[in-house]
């Protein structure tokens, strides 16, 4: 009997660490392994951070894998077992991605591959940010079958019981495991062995949030680059890419107010933002960043 590939759905909330989580799966294991990665929004940023990790790399861009996308996953799930032929596959799915639908297409559809586990990163900080759980994020976590609860050094112990025990109403199968910057050992990742399978689902996905890009050559200042990100609009949930300074690259890393930024090696200023109704401040957002480049002499 052919060997089937395993295959693990990493999914959860925008912002949760699904790339984190990757960035740190890439450091600890010696298998060899492909990612197909599916983003929201118009440049892969998640893909670039990753890319020279010694790993083999799909895009599934341009929508959403659960739903409009399915064709090109199964694409391109066929050519990576036929060029590379992994000992695992990873899909991380876009924050906005509701997972069964995915489920139901491998079980049905993709013979070559055995569904091993879907994985749902869930912010903590962001729980207690956002309490109320939507029907995407539901999803996410009803159909896991391991939830790492992220960020948990960013919440007391009573918020922590709190998320633990609304976690767990949705979702009583799913072992729960707590992380700080999705440590953990991979060994609890992968080799779940999926059982349960998913039924016929009638998907209606209706994407809630918008998004834009930016892009720039400008060197930024980083005093007012930093006052920008403090005072940035309530509608940007997320946002992520790299911004250039004059001593360095950095990824920044913005979620629900909460923001980072860390040295990476990049040549230009990408940014990826997303939110409700966006779109519709993208014109006053695009005039505060450009107001934070750095003038020529100074």
């Amino acid at each position: 009997m052919p060997r089937r590939t395993p295959l693990t759905i990493l999914t959860g909330p925008l912002g949760s660490g699904k790339t984190t989580l990757l960035r740190h799966i890439l450091t600890v294991i010696p298998q060899k392994l492909a990612i197909l990665m599916n983003e929201f929004g118009e440049i892969a940023i998640d893909s670039k951070i990753l890319q020279g990790k010694n790993v083999e790399m799909a895009d599934l861009g341009g929508g959403c894998v659960c739903c409009s996308l399915l064709g090109e996953f199964e694409a391109a799930v066929d050519e990576v077992i036929a060029t590379v032929n992994p000992d695992r596959i990873v899909v991380e799915t876009t924050g906005v991605a509701e997972p069964d639908a995915l489920v139901f297409d491998i079980q049905s559809s993709l013979p070559q591959v055995r569904l091993d586990g879907v994985v749902t990163v869930i912010d903590a900080d962001g729980m207690v940010a956002y309490p109320q759980i939507g029907h995407t994020t539901r999803i996410q976590i009803e159909s896991a079958d391991l939830i790492l609860l992220n960020k948990v050094d960013l919440v007391s112990q009573t918020q922590l019981e709190t998320i633990t025990k609304k976690l767990e109403s949705f979702n009583d199968l799913a072992s729960i495991v707590q992380t700080v910057c999705c440590q953990i050992d991979p060994d609890l990742l992968f080799g779940i062995g999926r059982e349960r399978l998913q039924a016929p689902i009638d998907h209606k996905h209706q994407p809630e949030f918008e998004s834009f890009s930016y892009t720039s050559q400008a060197v930024y200042d980083r005093a007012l680059f930093n006052e920008f990100a403090y005072t940035l609009s309530p509608v940007v949930y997320r946002a992520k890419g790299f911004v250039r300074f004059s001593e360095a690259t950095y990824l920044f890393n913005f979620v629900a107010g909460r923001w980072e930024l860390e040295p990476f090696e990049a040549t230009a200023t990408e940014l990826v933002l997303i939110g409700k109704q966006i779109t519709a401040q993208k014109s006053n957002i695009c005039d505060r960043l450009r107001a934070c480049e750095k003038v020529s002499g100074v």
